[in-house]
């Protein structure tokens, strides 16, 4: 009886295809998106794709090969040759094959590819005796062992590129292709010299083992450290592996009527509807991406193979209206031929992003709900709001130089030249600029480190630009201005020398790199920024609020639309110099009367701050945490201060550093603060309840909507809940009957004790609302203090103790448990319950999906990521 074996192997070509765009779980996006264009009628390359099952099972069975896989490969390989009438390690007509990995995400550039599979001492002489070009016979010949070599083996490419660079000094020239065949030749020795060096063995002849070990490296790299660290930084989780699509080599280095390139159907910078890419004539692929050559502007090969440039461009909009999205398509030119090789929804700048899905929409070619969904993430609307170089502070002379402007957004910082100094600094919050010559795959640490990236080489479709456009980060790329010396650690244009640690800043919009620090200014939203925002909020209902303390806060809130304010802190009210005084005055009093003589210098204040916040927010609810931290982060610590202010007020230095002593606090976390204060000192509750409802009042008569919302901090227990809104309600009271007038005000308190969460019913009998405090909630649970977390939460990262820094993305596995419960005992309590959360999480996408989940009421965040939260607020509602 025949075995049953798992299907592991699945064949595209000739208009036909075992898979389609749907699959990319199991074949990964390149695998099923090669499948779709061969069914869709593209000129791609025969080949097959191993599935990503295949590459869990090798993950998890001691890198072996599932039951079955090879005979299914070697199947996959005669396919291939029936399908391109060559024979793979044929002494006449040889077959050529290419190793690309491929997941579900991609994940440009993290994992290994090998070109031109299958070239031997014999099949090399085939090669060049069936294309009658014995050159290019020979530079794939050595372009195939220096890549075996270097991802196969693990050589390093340095070893290889410092003999070819050895041969071309020799022979006095200075660019690859001005080697003659004779040279290669000799090239090719020397290569294989250097992998037996290194290795210990020859290189391998057999086809089959070079395919074998091929497939082997690409599943290999998907659990690199490289790979490991770049779905750590981009939030990729849940996938099996990567899949391995082999195809038939077609060739861009066949001379000049070849060439190679990579293109977006429109801009990914800017987001304009035209062909951008780049071009190499007689090269290969990796040529373009590895920044090894500088390639042409795509334009350029409208007027060098005007046939190719427009069978590209009609292709191009085909895919762009079959997959409703800009496509970055990777093509070859044969003798003339054009080849699709891969097509992928490009990544994109923010701005981009905001126009291509404005602009689709207007084309007819997707509707305003995908284009929401889809077409424009959270963090592009983050790196709208990058800061840009205030034009006016750069003097010409301190442009170091011009490069391609690869990602826009300035970015200013110290000069490094090593992915691991990047990483170090920037656990120590020091901003830097990564400085390479190129960067390859293993610096992705360094680069999402850095503030921005600078290399001297690539172009914009290099590693560096693909990253960086994709992170959102200000990159600029190729900038042949300098010379870097990393020997020395510094970087020169002829006239100036920068040294590592010095300040530059870059200008990713321009492509400009300037000596020092320079200033930055916020960006223009534009027109179609503003319609896609009206779209995300015809789809979204769960309320964005903003945390806001001061007016210019409020109104820069509600420019991003934000919908009130989840949290006013009004403890940084109380810093200015007049202010300052009287709380410290209130701190050290001695009596009842001498608090309240100090609180009532500060109630003026108070109220005149929140009647302009009031009025920024008029008609919207504006929540109010009252005093949070201990009093004795409003006092001094150093003795000279301490004297000077002892005598500001009035009092001998020496009473006054014994006060401040005796305000210290082992654990202040945990110490005297929030309710603890107000419960302590009742007066400090009703000055602050006072300063809000007077301020209310007013503005009431004035003909201004008010809606306070007075939040009660650090609650554990009911009790403490009582206690201070027995004071509120009673100030409040008093304040109506003297007044003769009333405003309508909510009282609740915020969640960020582990007890409240637990005891959140019994709380609700009271509060009109909830909002979680989420920093503190999730440094209470945890038992990490934020301010030293960073000791070690690096280092948990690393070694998946925690797959994300639970400051800012939400632990929904634990805190999550503590909000979930809360909200649902406290509704059962009060079904009209108000909920909201507070904390940072609230404008960071899956932290507002979870909480969108939670039908909480509303998430609030600082002004600049409220942006971001209406988008993922939208975004969770579409996909609910």
């Amino acid at each position: 009886m025949k075995e049953n074996l798992e299907k592991h192997v699945y064949t595209f070509g000739n208009g036909s295809a075992e898979g389609d765009r749907t699959m990319k779980q199991l074949l990964g996006g390149k695998g099923a998106n090669l499948a779709e264009m061969s069914v869709i009628g593209l000129p791609v390359p025969a080949g097959f794709t191993i599935s990503t099952e295949a590459c869990h099972y090798y993950s998890t069975h001691e890198s072996t090969w599932p039951k079955g896989l090879k005979a299914q490969v070697k199947n996959g390989v005669h396919f291939i040759e029936d399908m391109m009438g060559t024979k793979f390690g044929d002494s006449q007509h040889p077959l050529l094959l290419s190793v690309r990995s491929g997941a579900q995400v991609s994940m440009p550039g993290m994992m290994d590819t090998v070109l031109n599979l299958g070239l031997n001492d014999q099949t090399v002489e085939a090669l060049a005796e069936h294309t009658g070009n014995e050159r290019f016979a020979y530079d794939s010949y050595r372009r195939f062992i220096d890549m075996f070599g270097s991802v196969v083996m693990g050589i390093s490419h340095d070893d290889f590129e410092d003999a070819l660079e050895n041969l071309k000094k020799s022979k006095g020239v200075e660019e690859d292709t001005d080697l003659s065949t004779k040279d290669l030749k000799e090239l090719v020795n020397r290569y294989k010299a250097v992998y037996r060096k290194a290795t210990g063995f020859m290189f391998p002849n057999d086809p089959f083992e070079q395919l074998e070990w091929s497939v082997n490296s690409v599943f290999e790299s998907w659990d690199s450290e490289r790979a490991i660290k770049y779905r750590r930084i981009n939030h990729i989780t849940g996938l099996l592996g990567t899949g391995v699509n082999v195809q038939a080599m077609v060739y861009g280095n066949m001379g000049d009527d070849s060439a190679t390139g990579v293109c977006f159907t429109r801009n990914p910078s800017t987001g304009e509807d035209k062909l951008y890419g780049e071009f190499l004539v007689n090269a290969q692929g990796e040529d373009v991406v590895a920044g090894i050559r500088t390639p042409k502007d795509i334009s350029n090969l409208d007027k060098i193979m005007p046939k190719s440039y427009a069978e590209l461009y009609e292709w191009g909009r085909k895919l762009e209206k079959h997959y409703g999205n800009m496509q970055d398509i990777e093509f070859t030119i044969q003798k003339g031929t054009l080849y699709i090789l891969q097509t992928r929804s490009g990544k994109r700048t923010g701005h981009a992003a905001i126009k291509i899905a404005t602009d689709m929409v207007h084309e007819g070619l997707i509707d305003k709900k995908r284009a929401v969904k889809t077409h424009v993430e959270p963090t592009h609307l983050d790196q709208l709001l990058h800061p840009q170089i205030d034009p006016k502070s750069v003097n010409p002379d301190s442009v170091l130089g011009v490069g391609l402007p690869a990602s826009p957004g300035a970015a200013v910082g110290k000069v490094v030249f090593f992915s691991d100094d990047a990483e170090e600094a920037a656990l120590n919050s020091d901003p830097v600029i990564l400085v390479r010559i190129e960067t390859s795959p293993e610096d992705v640490g360094g680069m999402s480190a850095a503030e921005g990236i600078l290399t001297s080489r690539g172009g914009m479709t290099s590693h560096a630009a693909v990253v960086a456009r994709g992170w959102g980060k200000p990159c600029v790329a190729g900038c042949g201005d300098i010379i870097i010396d990393y020997e020395n650690r510094s970087f020169t244009n002829g006239k100036i020398t920068v040294n590592e640690g010095e300040w530059i800043s870059i200008d990713g919009a321009r492509g400009t790199v300037i000596e020092g620090q320079k200033e930055v200014i916020k960006p223009e939203l534009d027109d179609n920024y503003r319609e896609f925002m009206t779209w995300v909020d015809e789809f979204r209902d769960m309320k964005v609020r903003t945390n806001a303390d001061t007016p210019e806060d409020s109104i820069r809130a509600i420019e991003f639309g934000a919908e009130g304010i989840g949290l006013c802190r009004t403890e940084h009210m109380f810093f200015g110099e007049e202010r300052i005084r009287a709380i410290r005055r209130m701190i050290i009093s001695d009596s009842l009367e001498e608090r309240k003589d100090s609180l009532a210098e500060l109630l003026p204040f108070q109220k005149e701050d929140f009647r302009k916040i009031f009025k920024v927010m008029e008609g919207l609810p504006v929540t109010i945490r009252l005093l949070d931290p201990p009093l004795h982060e409003f006092l001094p610590e150093e003795r000279e201060e301490l004297d000077i202010i002892a005598n500001d007020l009035g009092i001998k230095p020496i009473l006054f550093a014994q006060k401040v002593r005796a305000l210290r606090e082992f654990n202040p976390m945990l110490g005297h603060r929030g309710c603890r204060l107000g419960i302590t000192y009742p007066e400090i509750t009703e000055m602050q309840t006072r300063a809000i409802l007077e301020a209310a009042i007013e503005l009431k008569k004035e003909g201004v909507a008010v809606f306070p919302e007075i939040m009660i901090p650090l609650v554990g227990t009911p009790q403490e809940f009582r206690s201070q809104k027995m004071v509120i309600d009673k100030t409040a009271a008093a304040l109506f009957e003297e007044l003769d007038d009333s405003v309508d005000y909510k009282v609740g308190t915020m969640i960020e004790i582990p007890r409240a969460a637990l005891v959140a019913g019994q709380i609700a009998k009271d509060a009109e609302f909830f909002s979680f405090g989420t920093n503190d909630l999730t440094q209470m649970t945890f038992g990490y203090s934020r301010d030293d977390a960073g000791k070690f939460l690096g280092e948990y990262l690393k070694e998946g103790i925690l797959m994300e820094d639970p400051f800012q993305v939400l632990d929904i596995e634990g805190v999550g448990q503590l909000v979930e419960m809360a909200t649902v005992n406290g509704r059962k309590q009060k079904p009209e319950l108000k909920v909201g959360i507070c904390g940072e999480h609230g404008g960071e996408p899956r932290s507002v999906a979870f909480c969108y989940d939670q039908k909480l009421d509303y998430v609030s965040c600082s002004p600049f990521r409220v942006p971001v939260a209406r988008l993922a607020a939208a975004q969770a509602a579409l996909n609910a």
